[in-house]
């Protein structure tokens, strides 16, 4: 039960009702309310039904408000509303001090115990590897520059000695804008090095990392859009020594002075002469793997000197300036960083995957 509760009837005549009696029964009604305890949630229903039911006090006494005078009705009403609110913040007292257990819970919490820590969060690899091949080639140098995905024809192709219908086109099979076929998601970041060069600021030690796209079958060794970083550099007097000195190091710096290296002979419309360099496989240790290929070699990037004709269509003149370029595929090196044998593993976003990089820096 609620204890400290009349027991009066609280049908009340016109004459209580008087502004007088008015003001001396709430007050009376108060200390009762204000003295009323609570300690289960039976007696706090109890305590509601009792005070702000649909047959309460508070609906009996609002009910007499017919019997005030009228020039005493604002006086009234204004009374009878801070009673009723009275009421209603007594009722939300107790019904917060008869949750069970409330004290005795926050006396169990223990200040002195360490928070719950969150799940550590982490880059994902491709941007691990990124950041590191930046670091790298900032040590030389070479300047960070980036350009749109969406490109042109003239930067992507016809600027890097492929006008339109030439053979090699077919060696990157492109998405073109349906809307306006002049338009193509770059196959390459080689057009980066385009923008670059046409602003004519020599000598230029550049790379250029982002995401490109091919029309290609996806498999563990090939996807439909994943990353590059292509390096450009151009000035006076640069040779292909330089190209391989330059390679030499970054090898050693991502992989270790152990990882042997070979060049190959290529083909690039852009370069020439052109090659491919090849490191030992870091995943089966030269034995064969399926990345490999069952050779023992990866190739990891392609690279070569700068067509003469690529630096005329920039405005650049090739009697005077020269210049080295390569690219590579982020995915490529984060595989063999980490010897994970599919590259779809990077863009399935399985947390199972992606949570062994949290310690990786």
């Amino acid at each position: 039960m609620v204890y400290g509760l009349s027991t009066m009837v609280y049908g009340l005549s016109p004459y209580l009702c008087a502004m007088e009696q008015l003001l001396a029964q709430i007050d009376q009604y108060k200390k009762e309310i204000k003295e009323s305890i609570a300690n289960t949630k039976e007696e706090v229903e109890e305590f509601r039904i009792k005070y702000l039911g649909s047959k309460g006090l508070v609906k009996t006494i609002m009910g007499e408000m017919k019997n005030v005078a009228v020039a005493q009705k604002k006086e009234a009403g204004q009374l009878l509303n801070d009673f009723k609110i009275f009421v209603e913040e007594r009722f939300d007292e107790l019904k917060g001090g008869s949750q069970p257990n409330a004290t005795t819970k926050a006396a169990a919490i223990d200040l002195s115990l360490p928070g719950t820590s969150e799940a550590m969060g982490t880059r994902h690899p491709i941007s691990i590897v990124q950041n590191k091949i930046i670091s790298i080639f900032s040590r030389l140098g070479f300047a960070v520059a980036e350009g749109p995905e969406i490109e042109d024809d003239w930067h992507n192709f016809s600027a890097l000695n492929l006008p339109e219908n030439h053979p090699a086109r077919d060696m990157q099979d492109t998405f073109y804008i349906s809307t306006n076929p002049d338009w193509l998601l770059r196959t390459h970041t080689s057009s980066v090095q385009i923008r670059e060069m046409q602003k004519g600021r020599l000598p230029l030690r550049i790379i250029c990392p982002g995401r490109v796209y091919r029309n290609e079958t996806i498999s563990a060794r090939a996807h439909c859009f994943f990353n590059q970083v292509e390096g450009l550099y151009i000035a006076e007097n640069v040779s292909f020594a330089d190209l391989k000195q330059t390679l030499y190091f970054f090898v050693q710096e991502m992989f270790g002075t152990a990882v042997k290296v070979r060049f190959r002979p290529s083909y690039f419309p852009f370069t020439e002469p052109s090659a491919e360099m090849d490191i030992s496989c870091l995943i089966c240790g030269g034995t064969g793997c399926n990345v490999c290929k069952k050779t023992g070699w990866v190739e990891i990037l392609g690279c070569g000197m700068v067509h003469p004709k690529v630096l005329e269509n920039c405005g650049i003149d090739s009697n005077k300036y020269t210049g080295f370029a390569f690219g590579m595929g982020i995915e490529r090196i984060t595989m063999l960083s980490y010897q994970v044998k599919d590259l779809r593993l990077f863009s399935e976003n399985d947390t199972r995957f992606l949570n062994q990089f949290v310690s990786v820096t």
